[in-house]
């Protein structure tokens, strides 16, 4: 079984990603509910800054389910097409758009298991929405924070759902709300795919990833370029 964090440990590691980043907010532009909510379900398979430059123009026309709408699957197309799996996004975009106004009044519902019913909205998505918006104690399974949780040794799990759980279980309450934030900035920015940047990560000394890049970093070491989140 792979090595794992003490809660001890798993607790100091938030502490420093805390430090480090003491208000984290998601890099996704959004400007209500249901512009993250769109924001997120493009946003699989894309970057973020990708899928800004396209809900830029996109959110100044329509931001609610109605105006959405009006613009249609072929009006949405148009403006996301720079975007990965554009055509399909778009007709989730528009299906979940008519879902929300026929069962939810046009508001985001705030439950679980209707987010996850709209069309173009997995787990990760709701977990994204629950968090971001109602400030739901949940953390979000990408790629960045699989990575991040199963090399420092947050978790251990083969699958989302099992990195999630794991994830769950260790972090202690007080940092669960930003949780997925620090993880998936650290793996974003740090905690790279191809070439983790151990010898200026904060965390290097806790981690429990074989081979480091180069030297460990010192505990307090100065916070990394990008550190800073984006302000809504």
């Amino acid at each position: 079984m792979a090595k794992r964090l003490t809660k001890a440990k798993a607790e100091e590691l938030y502490a420093r990603l805390a430090h480090v980043r003491p208000d984290p907010k998601t890099e996704l532009d959004y400007t209500n509910p249901y512009t993250l909510l769109v924001a997120v379900v493009l946003s699989a398979q894309a970057t973020d800054k990708g899928v800004n430059r396209a809900t830029g123009p996109l959110f100044q026309i329509a931001d609610t389910p109605a105006k959405m709408l009006k613009l249609g699957e072929e009006g949405v197309a148009d403006h996301i097409k720079t975007i990965g799996l554009w055509r399909n996004k778009a007709k989730n975009v528009v299906a979940l758009s008519q879902n929300l106004i026929d069962q939810h009044n046009g508001e985001v519902p705030r439950e679980r298991d209707a987010l996850e019913a709209l069309p173009g909205v997995g787990r990760k998505t709701a977990n994204v929405v629950l968090m971001e918006i109602f400030g739901e104690g949940t953390i979000a399974v990408d790629t960045h924070v699989f990575r991040v949780a199963n090399r420092t040794g947050l978790a251990s799990g083969t699958t989302p759902a099992e990195v999630e759980d794991q994830l769950m279980r260790i972090t202690p309450p007080k940092y669960l709300h930003g949780a997925h934030h620090w993880l998936i900035l650290h793996g974003r920015y740090t905690c790279l795919a191809r070439k983790p940047e151990c010898p200026r990560c904060v965390i290097a000394d806790l981690c429990v990833f074989q081979p480091k890049t180069r030297a460990i970093a010192p505990t307090k070491a100065s916070a990394p370029s990008g550190a800073k989140s984006k302000k809504r």
